[in-house]
């Protein structure tokens, strides 16, 4: 599976650890930015550049985005018809997002999860092995997602 991973400043540090971990667990992790720690950056460009790349790709591609609080991103990235961003704080919420939602862009709030605790490694290992359960009604929410920005 290709994940696409990117991160504003707030993020940043986050980031290299979660690109780390995703490689040593087998995935393709692709970079979407920043390149560098730039205090200045916005957080719209990345979430655009993932967007884009998971619609781009197809399947089973899916994208990490980090920022301050996580909800920046979110926003941004639901812009997109097809993407179903989820702000994500535990590994509960990570399943269910997966699982009800078919969630295709995780968001997380690096001020929460970054530094010693490793709580993320179980939110990103839960929400890229949680398959979507597919029920009908879950099927047809999604598809009225997306016809609300038609």
């Amino acid at each position: 599976m290709k994940v696409f991973v990117g991160a504003d400043h707030n993020g940043f540090h986050l980031k290299g650890q979660v690109l780390l971990f995703l490689q040593q667990s087998g995935y393709e992790a692709v970079d979407v930015g920043d390149d560098k720690l730039d205090p200045e950056d916005d957080f719209p460009q990345f979430a655009k550049k993932a967007a884009l790349a998971v619609l781009a790709e197809g399947g089973d591609a899916r994208a990490i985005l980090l920022c301050g609080g996580g909800q920046g991103m979110c926003m941004a990235a639901n812009r997109f018809k097809g993407i179903r961003a989820s702000v994500i704080w535990d590994s509960v919420e990570a399943r269910m997002t997966r699982n009800d939602n078919d969630s295709n862009v995780l968001c997380l709030p690096s001020r929460l999860l970054d530094g010693e605790n490793k709580t993320w490694q179980d939110i990103i290992d839960t929400w890229l092995t949680t398959p979507f359960a597919a029920a009908a009604r879950y099927v047809r929410r999604n598809n009225e997602l997306d016809e609300i920005g038609g």
